[in-house]
């Protein structure tokens, strides 16, 4: 079997799912494409990809459809592809498991950069679940949130809230120095593991997902800097 990271697109224009293809190839991976959501679902399922860059608008089912769907038979990476710069559309696919996205035209350096940080982001998560026997994580406690980093779960009162690794990752960030405002380039090296500022606006799509599950006076904006996990609210 290919040592190869797996990567599935679904783009239902041949012409762009060919593009993506041929330069993730390229660059080292072992890659699948399919061009609508129903196929996305059955492919994955025989497949096991390690992350899946999927576009929004696809026949059959969307993007959104199959995302849910994923999440829920076996939780995979995704990196969402919209040609929809609204940020509604962003919020939905954030809040039902797509770790990132990009929107149409992109870049495919910077595509690939991000498909790498997902996959570093997954193996430093894998690593820190085997070794959390010996070198658990703290259970962090802050406003009326628990953290256990060992478990990576995070309970809200008695609540325990779902989040996707990208959003537990960034809220494990601001858990760890609370109070403490980060910039946006500050969080995106440390949480997304690259540095550029066109990404900042992953940043406050991911901040608005958290807020909208964990409550939205939990995460405080300083504008023109970053973000703070408020204390002693």
């Amino acid at each position: 079997m290919s040592t190869k990271p797996r990567v599935l697109v679904v783009e239902d224009e041949p012409t762009i799912a060919e593009a993506i293809a041929a330069r993730l190839v390229a660059e080292g991976f072992d890659v699948q494409q399919v061009h609508d959501g129903l196929l996305a679902l059955d492919r994955a399922a025989a497949w096991d990809p390690q992350l899946v860059v999927l576009d929004v608008m696809l026949p059959g089912l969307d993007g959104h459809e199959v995302c849910r769907r994923l999440q829920a038979s076996r939780p995979v990476p995704v990196l969402m592809l919209t040609a929809r710069d609204d940020e509604t559309d962003l919020l939905v696919g954030l809040g039902i498991g797509a770790d990132d996205y990009m929107t149409k035209p992109f870049s495919m350096r910077e595509l690939v950069a991000r498909i790498r940080a997902l996959l570093r982001r997954v193996e430093r998560a894998a690593a820190a679940g085997a070794g959390a026997a010996n070198h658990a994580p703290p259970t962090v406690d802050v406003n009326g949130l628990r953290i256990d980093g060992a478990q990576r779960r995070v309970w809200s009162r008695d609540d325990e809230v779902h989040l996707t690794p990208t959003e537990f990752d960034l809220l494990a960030c601001l858990a760890a120095r609370p109070g403490t405002v980060l910039t946006r380039e500050a969080l995106l090296a440390e949480v997304w593991g690259w540095a550029d500022a066109s990404g900042t606006r992953t940043v406050d799509s991911h901040v608005k997902s958290l807020r909208r599950k964990l409550g939205a006076d939990l995460l405080r904006t300083v504008h023109g800097v970053g973000y703070a996990l408020e204390v002693g609210r």
